[in-house]
């Protein structure tokens, strides 16, 4: 009896045709029976190419890590842009010390950063957008392979990331990051 997934429906609509043959078959059940062999050949090559994207892998590494990364940009960028407005007002503060024409211009430069500051904003959106299409693939991968059960081991897995790999991989996000601590205890073992 089929379990509901694809294939072995397949296989249970193929039984059912063959038993229900006897002798020759009509040129109509022979084209039926070639268009379910077919059908079933397409749902084994789906699924060898799902598992050999390692899609585990995706679902839960790649994707959550992309987006993890995201989020801690736009963390990063909202860190820096207020950095940049709270020094923006100390200059502002400044203003009142300095002759007309020198207040000017720096009231026109604290404005022209303000204005470029709106980035912060504009990249939030953008990223935030960037997340919700990462989101609807997963979502939509973990339908497809759950269609089709589980899948079988990715022949021929990628090994382990080699050492220049693990040490190339740029900013770490806040939770993996070494703490300030650490960093000088490395430093301090080299003298």
């Amino acid at each position: 009896m089929p379990d509901g997934n694809p294939p072995d429906q397949i296989e249970a609509a193929v039984r059912a045709v063959l038993g229900t043959l006897s002798g020759d078959l009509t040129v109509t059940e022979a084209a039926l029976l070639g268009e379910l062999e077919a059908l079933g050949r397409e749902v084994k090559r789906a699924k060898s190419e799902i598992a050999a994207l390692s899609v585990e892998d995706i679902n839960e590494s790649h994707i959550p890590a992309a987006t993890d990364e995201l989020d801690a940009v736009v963390e990063h960028t909202a860190t820096a842009t207020n950095e940049i407005l709270d020094a923006c007002e100390t200059l502002e503060s400044l203003q009142s010390k300095l002759d007309e024409g020198s207040a000017q211009a720096l009231g026109n430069a604290v404005t022209r950063i303000y204005e470029a500051c709106s980035f912060q904003d504009i990249t939030g959106q953008r990223i935030a957008k960037v997340v919700s299409a990462l989101k609807a693939i997963e979502a939509r991968v973990a339908a497809v392979t759950g269609s089709f059960g589980s899948l079988p081991s990715a022949v021929g897995k990628r090994a382990d990331a080699t050492e220049g790999e693990q040490l190339a991989n740029g900013p770490q996000l806040p939770t993996n990051a070494s703490s300030q601590a650490d960093i000088d205890a490395l430093l301090a073992s080299f003298d």
